[in-house]
């Protein structure tokens, strides 16, 4: 058997993998108020610079403050509508719906409150590294958000 034929047979059993729905691990990181389920991490396929996984936040609940380390966070909507509050104090605010992205860079303490009083909140998670990591920070919010439009440096309001 050649190199190249070994190489490919290990594709099978160390190729692509299909991480069903219903088997999303909860023994990962985790953070009051939220239900993270890691799909693609380390532990489960050997993943080393990406992290992957869904959160789940109740109607008219919101997380505790937190940050994720040295690690770039991108959150995608599937369902409802978060509002992310970033910030020392927690003290700027913006919202995303479905289809939204949001990028949450290294270290920044954040909160994502569902703004439904009736729908979960549903979002696929991805960071930058193989392994969960969660900060959960004692920090009060701000007593009047400031409010910032989802607006990238390419398109100015």
């Amino acid at each position: 058997m050649s190199d190249d034929t070994r190489v490919h047979e290990s594709w099978k059993h160390d190729g692509v993998r299909v991480i069903p729905s219903g088997s999303l691990d909860p023994n990962t990181a985790q953070t009051p108020g939220m239900d993270r389920r890691a799909a693609i991490d380390f532990a489960r396929v050997g993943a080393r610079k990406i992290w992957a996984g869904t959160v789940t936040i109740h109607p008219d609940a919101k997380t505790g403050a937190h940050h994720h380390g040295a690690l770039e966070s991108i959150i995608y909507v599937l369902k409802g509508r978060v509002r992310m509050r970033w910030g020392e104090r927690l003290e700027f605010v913006a919202e995303a719906g479905p289809g939204d992205f949001i990028y949450v860079p290294p270290f920044v303490p954040h909160q994502e409150i569902n703004a439904s009083r009736d729908e979960a909140l549903e979002c696929v998670l991805v960071r930058s590294d193989g392994e969960a990591v969660a900060v959960n920070l004692d920090i009060e919010p701000a007593e009047k958000p400031e409010s910032v439009r989802w607006v990238d440096p390419t398109h100015p309001a």
